[in-house]
């Protein structure tokens, strides 16, 4: 995934299995105070749930592997157009 591709409002998984599995939120863009860009994230599941954080957005496109959303219970790999995978 790369930066570019990012959008704030969606949700990203870093595509590991077990344990290390997470999900994250985007929450939005922000500059620090050198006003290099930053990304503020919030954990929703897996390893990273109940966690905030902020990091660059070729951090976070480098943890993120794939676009997800959750339908009933289960977090499912959305494809480029937005559909289920």
């Amino acid at each position: 995934m790369t930066a570019a591709e990012l959008t704030p409002g969606q949700f990203y998984s870093n595509g590991a299995y077990g344990r290390t599995w997470g999900v994250r939120l985007l929450v939005g863009f922000a500059d620090d105070e050198t006003g290099a860009p930053r990304i503020r994230y919030k954990g929703v599941a897996g390893t990273c749930r109940r966690k905030q954080g902020e990091c660059s957005p070729a951090e976070f496109a480098r943890w993120a592997k794939h676009r997800v959303a959750l339908h009933e219970n289960e977090w499912k790999r959305l494809d480029d157009d937005g559909s289920d995978h």
